[in-house]
C-alpha cells in the first residue's frame, strides 16, 4: 500500500498489517480543528481553506457530501487525485492546481518534511500558514456542518447537540463493524480475523435493517451525520465490497429497508452528482494486493433511483 518513511515514499511499506493477519487501521495523524471563533488558529475564512479528495474515497465521499449539504463548494477549494490507485499511492493525473503536486504524498511533506505515515485522503489543507490542519473525516465534517455558517445560507443542523449521545453510539458502531468492517473483511489474510469481521459486518447490517424497518433513518426521524456517514458503504456495497472484499453473505438490496433508505438519500438534491458505481470499481479493482490482475468488471448494474 506504500507510506512515507522519513519523508521517503516506500511502495513496500504499511502499518496496517496485525499480527493475526488482520487489517488494522492506523489513527489520523492531523487533527487541528477550524473553527467560528475569528482569533482562532484556524479561523473559519471564505477561500482560505482547500480539500485534497479522491472521488472513489468513501472517507472522501462524506465530505463531499456535506460540501454539497451546506452549500460551501464556493467556499472551500477542492481538487481531485486520480480514483485509481498505482505506485506512489494517491496520484493527480495533471499537477494540482494549488502548487503542481503529483501525488498526495506531496502534500504531507510541504507539512512536514520529514514525514512518517500513510498519506491518505481526504486531506484539509490551510493555504496562509501552508500547512495540514486536518486529515480525519469524521471531525472535517463536523467543521463543515458547524464552523462555516457564516458563508452559507444552510442552516441544517446534522449533529444536533441533543441527538449528540445517539448520533455517536451509532457512528461508533457503525465505523467500527460496517465503514471500516469491509476493509477488515477484504484485507484480512488469514482465515479468523476474516470470519470475525464478517460476522460483525452482518451483525450490524442485520441491527441496522431492524432499525430502519421502524424508522426512516438511525436515530429517529430526523436525518443526521450518522446518516450520511454510512450512505458511502452502502453506494459501494454490491459493487465492489461484495464481490472483491468478499463481504458475499447477502447484497445489500436484499435489505427492504436498507435498500429503501439507500435510495431516498440518493434522491436528495445534489447527492446523485456524488455517486459514480463506475468509478468504485475502477478504485477498487486498482488495488493489485486484492486484485493482482486489475481487470475491472462490467458488472453488477446497480441503479440508486
Amino acid at each position: 500500500m506504500g507510506m512515507l518513511i522519513d519523508g521517503r515514499w516506500d511502495e513496500r511499506a504499511t502499518d496496517t498489517l496485525g499480527k493475526s493477519g488482520s487489517f488494522d487501521r492506523t489513527a489520523a495523524t492531523f487533527r487541528h480543528r477550524i473553527s467560528a471563533d475569528p482569533s482562532a488558529t484556524f479561523a473559519a475564512e471564505a477561500g482560505r481553506y482547500h480539500i485534497f479528495l479522491a472521488f472513489g474515497c468513501p472517507w472522501c465521499h462524506r465530505v463531499m457530501i456535506f460540501l454539497k449539504l451546506k452549500k460551501l463548494e464556493g467556499v472551500i477549494s477542492t481538487s481531485f487525485v486520480h480514483h485509481a490507485l498505482g505506485e506512489g499511492g494517491w496520484a493527480f493525473r495533471t499537477p494540482d492546481p494549488l502548487f503542481g503536486a503529483r501525488f498526495a504524498y506531496e502534500v504531507y511533506l510541504k507539512a512536514v518534511p520529514n514525514f512518517t505515515g500513510r498519506c491518505t485522503v481526504p486531506i484539509l489543507w490551510d493555504k496562509k500558514t501552508a500547512t495540514i490542519v486536518n486529515n480525519e473525516s469524521s471531525e472535517i465534517i463536523r467543521m463543515l456542518n458547524r464552523e462555516f455558517a457564516a458563508f452559507t445560507d444552510d442552516r441544517t443542523d446534522y449533529y444536533p447537540q441533543q441527538l449528540a449521545p445517539q448520533i455517536d453510539a451509532v457512528n461508533e458502531r457503525i465505523y467500527q463493524t460496517i465503514n471500516n468492517g469491509v476493509y477488515r473483511c477484504g484485507f484480512a489474510v488469514s482465515q479468523e480475523p476474516y470470519q470475525q469481521a464478517v460476522s460483525s459486518l452482518f451483525e450490524s447490517l442485520d441491527w441496522v435493517e431492524s432499525l430502519l424497518a421502524k424508522q426512516p433513518c438511525l436515530v429517529g426521524e430526523q436525518t443526521t451525520e450518522a446518516d450520511w456517514r454510512l450512505f458511502p458503504t452502502l453506494v459501494r456495497f454490491d459493487c465492489a465490497y461484495y464481490p472483491l472484499f468478499k463481504c458475499n453473505l447477502q447484497h445489500l438490496y436484499e435489505y427492504p429497508a436498507l435498500w429503501r433508505y439507500t435510495k431516498r438519500l440518493y434522491a436528495v438534491p445534489g447527492i446523485a452528482s456524488t455517486v459514480d458505481v463506475q468509478v468504485y470499481k475502477e478504485n477498487y479493482y486498482s488495488i493489485r494486493s486484492v486484485n493482482p490482475s486489475g481487470v475491472v468488471p462490467l458488472g453488477p448494474r446497480i441503479s440508486f433511483n
